[in-house]
C-alpha cells in the first residue's frame, strides 16, 4: 500500500491531523455534543485532542463500530472479522446500520490506508484492537485517532471502558453513562435472580482442529460478560494464559478447562465432536454434564460474546443465561 500517498492525499484535502493547523469547531446541530468540545482522551499511543464534534467516523477495533451505533451515529468505515460485513446480519445492529453500510476499509489489524484516507474521517477509533505504533502514527497524518485503552492489552479492552472512551471522544458522555448503567442493570438482574452463580467458576474455548483448542484470556470478552453474572476463572486457568489473549492447547490440557462450567464456541458439528473425543469424554465437565455448547451464529450467540459490547450484550444475556439455567 502506497501509505505516504495515502497520508498525502487527506492532508492536502483536510488539513490532516496536525493540531495547530485545525480549524474552529464547526457548527454542529447536536448543540449539547458541540459544547462539550474540545476533549481529550488518554490511549495507549499518548493522548488526542478532538477540538470539534466528530462527523465521519471510521472504526477499526473489530467491535468499536457498536458503541459508535448506539450513541447515535453511524460509522463511514468499519473493519471485517468474521468474514461477514461489519453492518452484516449481527440482530443487535442490522436495525441501526439501516441501508447505510460502512466502507469495509480493512480486516483485523490489516488497515487498507488509501481506503481510509479516501473517506477523509475526522476521528479514528480503535478500541478493541491490535494497532501497532507505527499504524497509529501513519493514520494520525489522517486524522485524529484514539488507540487501545491504556493498560489493556491488545484484544483485551473492557466494554465499559471502551464505551466511555469512544464516548468522550463523540461529545456524549451522558448518553454514554446512561448506556452503561442500562447494561449493569441487567447483570445485576441475572446475579440477583441467581446468587448461586457468584463465586462458580468459568472456561471458555474453541475446538479448532481434531486434538486441538483455543483458550481465551480472563479478560477476553467473552470472559468478561460471564463475570458481569458473578463467575471467576480458576488460577490454574489463569495461570495456562498468562498475558496471552489466546492459548492453543492440545487435548491432553484439557485439564486446564475444568470449571463448574465449560463453555465452547463453534459450529453446530462442535458438541458432536468433542463428545467424540475420548480425552475429552473422561473431564468432569463432560461426565457431570457442567458443559455448554454455544454456536457462533443461528443464533449469533458466540459472535454476541466476542463483541460484548453495549448492543450485543443484551442479545447474549438473553441467549445465554436460559442455557446456564438448565445445568444443574
Amino acid at each position: 500500500m502506497a501509505i505516504a500517498a495515502a497520508a498525502a492525499l487527506v492532508l492536502s484535502a483536510c488539513g490532516g491531523g496536525d493540531e495547530k493547523s485545525e480549524s474552529k469547531p464547526a457548527v454542529s446541530g447536536d448543540t449539547k455534543a458541540a459544547g462539550a468540545f474540545p476533549v481529550t482522551v488518554d490511549h495507549k499511543y499518548g493522548s488526542t485532542t478532538i477540538s470539534a464534534e466528530p462527523k465521519k467516523i471510521v472504526t477499526l477495533g473489530l467491535s468499536d463500530q457498536d458503541a459508535v451505533l448506539a450513541l447515535g451515529i453511524k460509522p463511514v468505515g468499519a473493519v471485517d472479522w468474521f468474514k461477514e460485513a461489519p453492518y452484516g446480519k449481527w440482530p443487535w445492529a442490522k436495525d441501526l446500520w439501516g441501508s447505510t453500510p460502512p466502507q469495509v476499509v480493512g480486516e483485523r489489524d490489516e488497515y487498507n490506508m488509501e481506503k481510509i484516507a479516501a473517506l477523509k474521517p475526522d476521528l479514528i477509533i480503535a478500541q478493541y484492537s491490535g494497532m501497532k505504533k507505527e499504524q497509529y502514527d501513519t493514520l494520525s497524518k489522517i486524522a485524529k485517532v484514539v488507540a487501545q485503552p491504556k493498560g489493556a492489552e491488545d484484544y483485551q479492552a473492557d466494554w465499559k471502558v471502551m464505551t466511555q472512551q469512544i464516548g468522550k471522544a463523540l461529545g456524549k458522555n451522558a448518553e454514554t453513562e446512561k448506556l452503561i448503567s442500562g447494561i449493569d442493570a441487567k447483570f445485576k438482574a441475572v446475579s440477583d435472580k441467581h446468587p448461586e452463580w457468584k463465586g462458580k467458576t468459568v472456561s471458555v474455548g474453541e475446538p479448532y482442529e481434531p486434538g486441538k483448542f483455543s483458550a481465551f484470556s480472563p479478560n477476553d470478552p467473552k470472559l468478561k460478560f460471564f463475570a458481569g453474572m458473578g463467575f471467576g476463572t480458576t488460577d490454574a486457568y489463569r495461570a495456562a494464559l498468562g498475558k496471552e489473549n489466546i492459548a492453543d492447547l492440545s487435548s491432553e490440557r484439557l485439564d486446564v478447562m475444568e470449571a463448574d462450567r465449560v463453555v465452547w464456541l463453534g459450529t453446530p458439528d462442535t458438541e458432536k465432536a468433542m463428545k467424540a473425543d475420548p480425552l475429552y469424554v473422561k473431564t468432569k465437565a463432560s461426565q457431570e454434564k457442567r458443559d455448554l455448547f454455544l454456536p457462533y451464529d443461528s443464533p449469533d450467540i458466540g459472535a454476541a460474546l466476542s463483541f460484548n459490547t453495549v448492543l450485543s450484550i443484551p442479545y447474549a444475556i438473553d441467549q445465554v443465561v436460559p442455557r446456564l439455567e438448565a445445568i444443574k
